[in-house]
C-alpha cells in the first residue's frame, strides 16, 4: 500500500471530536503548541499554536510525529 506521507492543513474547529493536550513542559502561553490525536478519523497527528484556539492545526503521519518529538528529545532545535 503506497501511504500518504503528506502534511494536511485544516482549521482547528473542523477536527469533529479532537481533544488536545499541551505538553506539561509548556510555558505560560507564550510558546506553546496542542496536539491531538486524530489518527481513528483522520490517519494523522494534529497539531496546532496554543494561541489560535480555532486553527490552523497541520495534520501530519503518524510516524512524522514521532521524528519530530524523538527529534526535539535530543535537542536540535533549541530546546
Amino acid at each position: 500500500m503506497n501511504r500518504d506521507t503528506r502534511a494536511h492543513a485544516i482549521k482547528a474547529t473542523d477536527i469533529d471530536g479532537a481533544t488536545w493536550f499541551k505538553s506539561t513542559y509548556s510555558d505560560n502561553g507564550t510558546a506553546c503548541v496542542e496536539v491531538a490525536d486524530t489518527r481513528r478519523t483522520h490517519g494523522r497527528v494534529a497539531i496546532k499554536d496554543s494561541k489560535q484556539r480555532s486553527g490552523p492545526a497541520l495534520l501530519i503521519s503518524p510516524e512524522a510525529f514521532a521524528a519530530l518529538v524523538s527529534d526535539a528529545a535530543a535537542g536540535p532545535y533549541g530546546l
